[in-house]
């Protein structure tokens, strides 16, 4: 079992920041649908149809070796990392729950953060591991501040994020990417981290927006604020990252509670969960 506080030791569940390399994405997508050797992927992928099997090696070694995203089998075919590992247990896994303020909607365009917050969720605990404005460098629309209360004033003294990028980074390493509406807030802080650092996020994620849409189909709309009014969740701080990523880890915890209801145990069930469609029945009815 993995010790939450050591981000290295969950790195197999967990996300990572990856070296942005448009040949590894094209290596990943092969490896989805199975496993493959290095003469494989340097054949049908890279177009090094030539090349013979000590050169393949060692280009797929020298592309894939550090990507946390990658194992290599004991036959020598390199897979996806869950594929040869196995999915973790819930109760192995540590949920970085994840809530970012910023200047608007276009993540790969002009706007920036201006608020990050990160709580880590591992068995019962339930830990604040960062919270903090962002300097944008770059004016905050009126409307953005009437809506999060967070002014030019606010974030003036506040770090960039590339000041903050290692920071994050850490704090995310080895645990598992949650939000709601997970694909805000990865988008932008992989956009933010791209570029920073010139990493791209890579790892599981889990959406709680997703989630609650299989796991409470009555509830009406998964909005945050109806959420929260339907479960009684308390929220002092609406549309400030730290208030709602501690909502949301809460939110996340009756979640996994009513997935192991539905017989969900390992990381992967959850993810299947999530992407099953609304009318499609749990496995085995």
């Amino acid at each position: 079992m993995h010790d939450a506080s050591d981000p290295a030791a969950s790195v197999v569940s967990g996300i990572a920041g990856i070296p942005v390399s448009p040949l590894a994405e094209r290596v990943l997508l092969r490896l989805q649908a199975a496993p493959a050797s290095s003469m494989d992927l340097c054949h049908e992928v890279l177009g090094l149809s030539g090349a013979p099997k000590v050169i393949a090696e060692r280009v797929a070694v020298a592309l894939l070796g550090a990507d946390p995203r990658v194992r290599q089998l004991p036959d020598g075919r390199w897979a996806l990392a869950s594929v040869a590992q196995g999915s973790p247990l819930l109760e192995e896994c540590a949920f970085a729950v994840v809530d970012v303020e910023t200047t608007g909607m276009r993540a790969a365009g002009e706007d920036r953060v201006t608020e990050v917050a990160v709580v880590l969720l591992h068995g019962g605990r339930r830990e604040v591991v960062l919270d903090t404005l962002v300097n944008p460098e770059r004016p905050i629309p009126a409307m953005i501040s009437g809506i999060t209360g967070i002014s030019d004033e606010m974030v003036r003294g506040a770090p960039t994020f590339t000041q903050l990028a290692d920071e994050l980074l850490g704090v995310l390493a080895g645990r598992v990417f949650v939000a709601h509406n997970a694909r805000f807030d990865w988008g932008f802080l992989d956009c933010s981290l791209r570029r920073a650092r010139g990493l791209g996020l890579g790892g599981p994620s889990l959406c709680t927006v997703r989630l609650s849409r299989r796991l409470l189909p009555n509830v009406g709309s998964c909005g945050l604020d109806n959420l929260m009014h339907v479960l009684a969740l308390e929220n002092k701080a609406r549309h400030r990252a730290m208030g709602d990523a501690d909502v949301t880890a809460r939110l996340l915890e009756r979640l996994l509670l009513l997935a192991r209801g539905e017989g969900a145990r390992t990381l992967d069930d959850v993810d299947r969960l999530q992407r099953r469609r609304k009318d499609q029945p749990p496995a085995g009815e």
